[in-house]
């Protein structure tokens, strides 16, 4: 991509997560002179971290959908079930939730799914490319998901997304219990039957981390970690600086990645950025007695489960509860109880003395990524609000803001995707 701007800008990206670090690659790929900044260290316990390290076209149902209404009225009362909307009485949380109200529409999925999984793909082929950039630092294990049911009436919800997906023209197979076993021959699994997604994948989100900063230090980007962002300074239509403790720091386009306090930096520009925090878990043994070959879904507990170099991660839970990370024992109690029902090889010894990790994944009401530029501001891009699917889109998105730094077009279709949608 070098070589194909008039001239190269200055671009500051602000959150050093998976998305804002792809978003500072493929920036500096394009020959510009990038800083990132981050309120965290290199090392820091950033959300991309702990999550199941799935690169899934499959999830092209937004989290905004009728059966996550369903759900989540189920778990009012549930403090364990998988999706849980804490109830709370403040305005922006009630207005969040209304606004998630109005977007679960089966229409409304009908008009995003397409878009999703063009991002989702575009995604995927970002991994190829960086795995074959970088063999040793980006693992890309093309082995497909299995969604693991155990009852009837999951499989036959699967098996409805399933046609949705032969639609979409992506490639799916429902199994019986005895071909999906056949698949994972070190395995015992109490299931009735499974659906499998041959195009997904997964990676090691630490090591795709190391890799791209890696790769920004040796591009030339400059990195500011342990500094955080209190504003943007504007002069007319435009930003000028991000004002740090530090000093300011000047650019030509500023690009707000910073996950769940993207919302706070782009109040400062008039933008209306609705993101509520979804608290996820999960912890990983470091010696299992068994490891799958492929990563899967476990359907009704809603876990996911990621071989990672010789390790096995559990993954799982959606708590909207605000910007707090204190575990909730009750949710991480359910998820160990669920996994011995599918893997009955594992059992309670497994995971004595686990800590369990959690972070926050920003939502937004719709389920759909920010991404793109504002006209709150003429040289201000978003890069935010992935929930679930930060690691699958982070490629995808760092392209499209590059495209759009550039003046292209972007890779794919992103009106759906306008951080100006909540104006």
């Amino acid at each position: 991509m070098k070589g194909r701007l008039p001239a190269p800008r200055r671009v500051v990206v602000i959150g050093g997560g998976i998305a804002g670090l792809a978003s500072a690659w493929y920036a500096v790929q394009d020959g510009h002179a990038v800083t990132l900044i981050d309120r965290g260290g290199p090392d820091g316990d950033r959300c991309s971290l702990g999550n199941a390290g799935m690169i899934v076209p499959s999830h092209f149902v937004p989290l905004a959908s009728p059966g996550a209404v369903r759900a989540g009225l189920l778990a009012l009362a549930n403090p364990r079930s998988p999706l849980r909307i804490a109830p709370r009485v403040e305005p922006d949380y009630l207005r969040w939730c209304w606004q998630f109200l109005r977007a679960a529409r089966a229409s409304r999925v009908a008009l995003a799914a397409p878009a999703l999984r063009d991002l989702a793909l575009l995604g995927r082929r970002g991994y190829e490319a960086l795995a074959l950039l970088w063999p040793q630092g980006v693992p890309l294990a093309e082995h497909g998901l299995l969604i693991l049911c155990r009852t009837k009436h999951a499989l036959h919800e699967e098996r409805d997304t399933a046609q949705m997906a032969r639609r979409l023209g992506l490639p799916v197979e429902v199994l019986d219990a005895g071909a999906a076993a056949a698949l994972e021959p070190g395995l015992t699994m109490a299931i009735r039957g499974a659906v499998r997604y041959p195009l997904d994948a997964h990676t090691v989100p630490q090591r795709v981390v190391a890799a791209l900063t890696a790769g920004l230090e040796a591009g030339g980007a400059q990195l500011l970690w342990h500094t955080e962002v209190s504003g943007l300074r504007r002069a007319g239509a435009r930003v000028v600086a991000a004002e740090t403790p530090a000093g300011d720091v000047g650019g030509d386009e500023f690009v707000i990645a910073g996950g769940m306090w993207s919302a706070a930096l782009a109040r400062g520009i008039d933008l209306p950025l609705p993101l509520m925090a979804g608290k996820g878990y999960s912890f990983t043994l470091a010696a299992p007695r068994a490891l799958p070959h492929a990563c899967a879904l476990l359907a009704e507990a809603r876990i996911a489960v990621t071989p990672m170099d010789g390790t096995l991660r559990f993954a799982g839970t959606l708590e909207l509860s605000g910007l707090e990370r204190s575990i909730d024992q009750r949710r991480v109690a359910a998820m160990l109880d669920a996994i011995p029902r599918y893997y009955p090889q594992f059992g309670p010894a497994d995971f004595a003395g686990i800590t369990p990790w959690a972070g926050l994944r920003p939502c937004s009401p719709d389920g759909l990524p920010y991404i793109g530029r504002t006209r709150r501001a003429d040289n201000v891009l978003i890069a935010t609000g992935h929930a679930m699917m930060g690691v699958t889109l982070a490629p995808a998105t760092g392209r499209v803001i590059s495209d759009l730094i550039a003046g292209r077009g972007p890779s794919v279709p992103i009106d759906l995707f306008s951080p100006d949608r909540y104006l």
